[in-house]
């Protein structure tokens, strides 16, 4: 009798306690899913942002269709809410993609406030699809501190708007470091519910003096330190690597840096890839998210970044749209 009385307390003990572990796990903040998303612009073969044609609905659905058939990826970024772009959100709803949406920023005030109010529009229509917002892309290393007012006039905007989904800033992790080394927090780090940095050591190999030698074999362990950086300096924000990538193209080209003289990153499809994997594995490690850059190649970025522009697509920009296999 005894024993049997025994058994019924430790029973009623343990169902007790599996009660409590599982009331516990039921009330503890859920871990932000990793994303691995690509850096979406529909701004393929003759296409230029800065004039000219809007991309089409049919553009934007073909590319969308390969980007599915041909790579991993079910999340994308995309860089603006107006000229044919909003269609976007409609064609990666239909296809249950989920995106970081980039309200885009820059010196014309009366287009910031138009896209302002489309960001509002389509943040609140698809509210199960744009899952992140930004205020600006760059802003800050495009213009310096000129517009930052614009920035915080766009996150209170969305704020009193009753926008939903988390909002930041995106800028490179130099601009979130405050332009300083050791990090320091901007006045942008109270305003936001995230932190989307942008990191190419394919860059900091040409214009940095701070970080100047990266090859595509220690880039991911790059991209992974920088984000560390940023999380020690804003503790409890959610830090996600908004852009990352290497170009594959001129194959075998090099960049020298301005200040060292040092040549350490080699442009090719193998290094590419390299950079590509390596940094989603690590990243998945951690259970931390990161946009590659980009997509599709974009044929008019030449004209702003040299003869590395246009070959930082996963795939290509001009039909069939070729994708590196992953």
């Amino acid at each position: 009798m005894k024993q049997l009385l025994s058994f019924i307390v430790i029973s009623m003990m343990l169902v007790v306690c599996q009660n409590a572990s599982a009331r516990e796990k039921a009330t503890k903040p859920a871990k932000p899913s990793a994303l691995q998303c690509a850096a979406f612009s529909p701004y393929v073969g003759k296409l230029n942002p800065d004039y000219g044609a809007h991309p089409s609905k049919e553009l934007i659905d073909q590319l969308l269709d390969k980007l599915i058939k041909e790579t991993p990826f079910r999340c994308i970024m995309t860089y603006g809410v107006m000229n044919g772009l909003e269609y976007t959100f409609a064609a990666a709803e239909a296809r249950h993609i989920k995106v970081i949406a980039i309200i885009w920023l820059d010196d014309d005030i009366a287009v910031n406030s138009r896209s302002i109010t489309a960001g509002i529009e389509v943040a609140k229509a698809y509210p199960k699809t744009i899952i992140k917002l930004s205020c600006g892309s760059e802003v800050r290393t495009r213009h310096d501190y000129a517009f930052d007012g614009e920035i915080s006039r766009c996150i209170s905007a969305l704020r009193e708007a009753g926008v939903a989904q988390p909002i930041t800033t995106i800028d490179t992790w130099w601009e979130w470091c405050n332009r300083v080394s050791p990090c320091h927090i901007t006045n942008f780090g109270a305003q936001v519910d995230w932190i989307g940095i942008n990191v190419f050591p394919w860059w900091e190999n040409k214009h940095s003096d701070v970080l100047p030698c990266t090859p595509a074999n220690k880039a991911a362990d790059f991209h992974i330190a920088r984000i560390e950086q940023l999380r020690r300096t804003y503790p409890g924000k959610e830090i996600i690597l908004t852009e990352f990538g290497w170009p594959n193209g001129p194959e075998g080209g090099i960049e020298t840096n301005k200040f060292t003289q040092q040549r350490c990153g080699v442009a090719g499809k193998k290094n590419q890839a390299l950079v590509v994997k390596s940094t989603f594995k690590k990243l998945a490690e951690k259970g931390w998210s990161g946009v590659v850059f980009e997509a599709f190649s974009e044929n008019w970025k030449p004209g702003e970044e040299g003869d590395f522009g246009n070959f930082w697509g996963v795939c290509q920009g001009e039909p069939p749209y070729t994708c590196l296999r992953f």
